[in-house]
């Protein structure tokens, strides 16, 4: 029976947020807040109160935030981790014996009931609280009792005994030996700000020659950084900067045989001169990839990494350690494969191996070994074909030592696995915005990511296009295309990335019936025009820089939709938390045509009145409109700005619609029935 616990009445269930009951951490950045709900009730008409607990893994004391009652047993309470690492939180709940007796008290008071007896049993609460009181709070306890004792008024008494003074420092001295606590303690993963926005920029290093003819290196890197910091980017992502394999190299448009003087793949890792500790030779040494990190840094620029387990049949590991790979009856080893195609010139790795354990260690240390050289971003390559376990012990090996290490998996696969991947402890996540199009695609997706459990685990990046995918939106829509679906990553998602030079100069040629790039970069040097301007360059750079100095678009996390007249429009409103900076994007999906109706302001969500008077600045024009209710009317040429990015406003007084050109408005200036 005393395992049963009999004198705790209260039950605590329903709590959120949690994944998979507990077994993996919610996901937080420093100074995103946490917002907790549970249902806290008891038997009976007793009252209930409930806290939550919180602390840093490495601290000992609990914080204490008393929790906020929402009706319906509901309760809900919010606290904003403040550094990296792990935060553990539960609850607590318990039957308040003392705000039972206040409730009571006043009920009888306004009944005009004798309550003579109910503050004796009042005083004798604050007698028993006082007995394990600080001195301080003993005084004060014993005071208020001896006048509830004795009361010159009865009005005075309840007064006092139902005043704050009187309650909080009840609270503060209760007694919790019968408090119910959370049977779980929760974790919180908290990164830096940077895992939550963050603006990509992917380019191949060995074509950043400024010259034709000649391989890029990384100084040549170097040159381009004040390009890119200018454009907005605060991370440049590399593919594979290693040795890459002769045996079986793919050539030009993923030939199987390549001719001489063929770079090949940076995916087919591994050569005589190294494997993924080491740099291709051509790029330039370690020491000048070192000044390679550091002045991007300088810039506002991190570097990130592709960590891609694979290897060519020339890696070093394939000699050393035979038995990290799967050997065929004819002795060859197995290259990879997606029936029906073959990827001759890359080797995967058993990890089903004996020597798993050396294995997972080895490739631990690849990433400690690039940090040491100071990257600390990495874009893993492919993470769905490698065991959960193995990441799951490597992201925890690895931040437990550099906790401001982030990684981004790249995986176009099943949702069930992409989100496993999310909550074993990826920082952030490739997603299927790349084929979501229509306006309730679009927010369907949405609403999946951000009104979900998956909120708390999956952390998304957006990318419209990468260089194994050219989707079809882009093959067709051209520039216009382009310009919608840069500005739909970079306002749906705090987190978004491009592959950069095909996509700023708009080339689009596919392999045909495929989501391929002709002429793919993977398997050629390319040589670009790195000081040529295009009006998709400048959309870039200028939506860039919105996201830099408005706050609401610099989380996923807070969006609305407002509804339209005509289904080729959408629009999304967006706001920081203190619903001082709000954005109302309003984009054209139909790039070919224009595109014109009424749109709904979600003025509701956005705490405006709807009969109050506003302006919303468009970002990307400079244009200024006074709007007067939540429906207005919008023409989208695609040819011209297919997008506005409006940042809403107070209208300034006797402001009018001045700057509206003739095609803002039609005739009949009345909302259509």
């Amino acid at each position: 029976m005393e395992a049963l616990e009999g004198t705790k009445r209260v039950v605590i269930e329903n709590v959120k947020p949690q994944v998979n009951c507990g077994q993996y951490p919610i996901k937080r950045t420093v100074g995103e807040e946490v917002e907790v709900t549970a249902d806290v009730f008891g038997d009976g008409h007793d009252e209930v109160k409930a806290v939550l607990l919180y602390r840093h893994s490495k601290k000992k004391k609990w914080n204490e935030v008393p929790m906020q009652f929402l009706g319906n047993d509901r309760w809900q309470v919010t606290f904003t981790p403040d550094s990296m690492g792990t935060f553990e939180y539960t609850l607590q709940g318990w039957v308040d014996h003392f705000y039972t007796w206040q409730k009571g008290l006043k009920k009888k008071f306004e009944a005009n009931q004798d309550i003579t007896v109910e503050l004796q049993i009042g005083a004798q609460l604050l007698q028993e609280s006082a007995a394990t009181a600080k001195p301080g709070q003993q005084k004060r306890l014993y005071k208020w009792a001896e006048q509830l004792n004795k009361p010159g008024s009865i009005a005075d008494a309840v007064t006092l005994a139902t005043g704050e003074d009187v309650s909080d420092l009840m609270h503060a001295c209760c007694d919790r030996q019968n408090v119910t606590t959370y049977h779980k303690i929760l974790t919180v993963e908290v990164e830096r700000q940077k895992a939550l926005f963050s603006t990509w920029y992917e380019f191949f290093p060995r074509s950043a020659a400024q010259e034709a003819g000649r391989h890029g290196t990384f100084q040549d890197c170097e040159r381009l950084l004040p390009r890119i910091a200018e454009m907005g980017f605060d991370t440049i992502y590399l593919p594979p900067i290693h040795p890459i394999g002769n045996a079986f190299r793919k050539g030009k448009n993923n030939s199987v045989t390549s001719e001489p003087g063929e770079p090949g793949s940076p995916w087919a890792i591994g050569a005589e001169s190294g494997g993924h500790k080491s740099i291709l030779p051509e790029l330039g040494s370690l020491d000048e990839f070192r000044s390679f990190v550091q002045a991007a840094r300088e810039h506002g620029i991190e570097v990130a990494l592709d960590f891609a387990i694979q290897c060519s049949p020339d890696h070093p590991y394939v000699k050393e350690h035979p038995q990290w790979f799967k050997w065929r009856p004819d002795g060859t080893v197995q290259y990879a494969e997606n029936p029906p195609k073959k990827y001759q010139d890359v080797l995967p790795v058993n990890f089903e191996t004996e020597d798993w354990q050396n294995l997972w260690r080895e490739l631990k240390s690849i990433v400690i070994h690039w940090i040491e050289q100071g990257v600390y971003v990495f874009r893993v390559d492919n993470p769905h074909t490698k065991p959960f376990a193995f990441w799951e012990w490597m992201i925890r090996e690895v931040r437990q030592q550099y906790p401001q290490v982030i990684f981004l998996a790249e995986a176009f696969t099943r949702p069930r696995v992409m989100e496993r991947l999310g909550k074993i402890g990826f920082t952030q996540s490739y997603t299927y915005f790349t084929w979501r199009n229509t306006a309730a695609e679009i927010k369907e997706y949405m609403r999946e990511l951000t009104q979900t459990e998956m909120r708390d685990f999956y952390r998304p990046n957006f990318w419209p296009n990468t260089p194994d995918i050219l989707p079809h939106e882009l093959q067709s829509g051209g520039e216009p295309a382009h310009i919608t679906r840069v500005v739909l990553a970079a306002t749906l998602s705090s987190n978004y990335g491009m592959y950069g030079p095909v996509y700023e100069f708009g080339i689009n040629t596919p392999v045909q019936g495929k989501e391929e790039y002709w002429d793919s970069e993977k398997y050629e040097i390319m040589h670009w025009d790195w000081g040529r301007l295009t009006k998709i360059r400048e959309v870039i750079t200028k939506i860039n820089k919105i996201r830099q100095v408005n706050p609401a678009l610099q989380t996923t996390w807070n969006i609305a939709f407002g509804d339209t007249d005509n289904p080729q429009i959408l629009c999304y409103a967006k706001w920081d938390s203190s619903y001082r900076n709000k954005m109302l994007m309003v984009v054209n999906l139909d790039p070919h045509h224009t595109q014109a109706g009424w749109v709904q302001v979600p003025l509701h969500v956005l705490k405006m009145d709807s009969n109050q008077q506003y302006m919303v600045h468009d970002l990307m024009t400079e244009h200024k409109y006074t709007w007067n209710s939540e429906w207005n009317y919008v023409e989208l040429r695609p040819h011209e700005m297919p997008v506005h990015v409006f940042r809403i406003e107070s209208a300034t007084p006797g402001m009018g619609h001045d700057s509206l050109d003739d095609t803002w408005l039609p005739d009949d200036h009345s909302k259509h029935e």
